[in-house]
């Protein structure tokens, strides 16, 4: 018997020892702060809890349609018509389990042995493992501050083989907490879109994101080019991680690939979380889920002024995603072993850099602001004082 090949590829989260050790310090007694999780502390609207409560009155509770229910669809292409000012076709919706069965289903839907996607290093580290699982090929491409570490139209066209057949982009993105500006992301949009490339944008945070000069919400990249796949989730902005809902946006031409795909590898997402995510888009949870970003932008404040008290530059200020992406160099320690040391010695739970890529991975570590603002501060507090202590 044999393990596949592809499993055997596959590289974990190297950041899970952290939080593994984390908890083995908790079980010892030692109260950890914890700045490395990307989830936040709030959990659902107060309305989608109840509808979700409301679900279990003995109705049946069948499976879905592969993309969703046709209620939920609406529900979402309202959300983009309302928040976004964009008109989306409900059936080009598919509901899916979290964000992450989304990016299976499009990558499994659009890449081929041998393709090349491109995204930027740094990036969500599963994107990488998932184009390998389908026989792409992850092209990563070094950022820098210079583009808040994001990709640009310049960056993609350096980057480009004629083996390219997906630009994949996040938006806000993890693990930097930066945006891409809308004319840039335009022009990436229309390089890709030229030479006869997917786009592939993630907008998972992109309702946490900074309001616009004029007060508008953040333009999804569905503004200027219909024809991208979008992914988004519940997660973020409704604080819904443990639900595992997202959902993507396809052009017509990948509606029917992704919904047998669906069938096969998932059946469909939950039937009563689906009908609770409803809820998400009352009134009362759209007010709520405001407030709360209002909030994430005062805990930003605190993580970014603490981090520059106490030596930890922020190259890219953060614009979207809860996250800080810190350069630790001048502490004479790399990210992965001031990551371990902050944990052992301060008790503070960070993410070193090294899951994210390979440019900065050794530079660079990933702070979260969606803790509380009370473990923000602690955290930090904590940090000072060890950092002080090296001398």
């Amino acid at each position: 018997m044999q393990v596949s090949r592809r499993a055997q590829a596959i590289e974990p989260f190297h950041a899970m020892a952290f939080g593994d050790l984390a908890s083995e310090l908790e079980a010892a007694g030692h109260r950890i702060v914890r700045l490395n999780l990307g989830e936040p502390d709030f959990g659902a609207p107060a309305a989608v809890r109840r509808a979700m409560a409301g679900t279990m009155d003995g109705r049946r509770l069948a499976y879905t349609s592969s993309l969703g229910t046709p209620e939920l669809r609406a529900a979402i292409a309202g959300f983009y018509r309302d928040r976004h000012g964009v008109e989306v076709d409900p059936a080009r919706i598919a509901v899916t389990m979290g964000a992450s069965a989304a990016l299976v289903l499009t990558i499994a839907a659009t890449v081929e042995d041998g393709t090349y996607v491109l995204m930027a290093d740094p990036s969500y580290p599963c994107n990488r493992q998932i184009v390998a699982s389908f026989g792409g090929r992850a092209l990563t491409v070094p950022t820098s501050p210079a583009t808040r570490f994001q990709l640009s139209r310049d960056l993609v066209e350096q980057a480009w083989t004629p083996e390219t057949g997906v630009v994949m982009v996040a938006t806000p993105s993890n693990p930097t907490g930066t945006t891409i500006p809308r004319d840039e992301l335009a022009a990436i949009s229309d390089l890709a879109r030229e030479r006869g490339a997917w786009r592939l944008v993630d907008e998972i945070y992109l309702d946490t994101a900074d309001r616009a000069p004029d007060g508008s919400p953040q333009r999804t990249v569905l503004a200027h080019d219909p024809d991208a796949i979008v992914l988004n989730s519940f997660s973020k902005a409704f604080g819904m991680t443990g639900w595992r809902l997202g959902w993507c946006v396809l052009p017509e031409e990948l509606v029917g690939p992704v919904e047998r795909l669906a069938m096969n590898y998932f059946l469909s997402a939950s039937a009563p979380v689906q009908i609770a995510a409803l809820a998400a888009f009352s009134p009362e949870s759209l007010a709520e889920a405001e407030e709360r970003r209002l909030d994430l932008l005062d805990r930003r404040r605190t993580m970014l002024d603490g981090l520059a008290r106490i030596g930890l530059p922020v190259p890219s200020a953060p614009d979207g995603a809860f996250y800080a992406f810190a350069d630790v160099s001048g502490t004479g320690l790399d990210a992965w072993d001031f990551c371990g040391r902050a944990l052992r010695e301060a008790h503070v739970a960070l993410t070193p850099g090294r899951d994210f890529g390979t440019t900065h991975g050794d530079t660079h570590v990933r702070l979260s602001y969606a803790a509380s603002h009370d473990d923000i501060v602690e955290g930090l507090d904590r940090l000072e004082t060890w950092l002080g202590s090296l001398g």
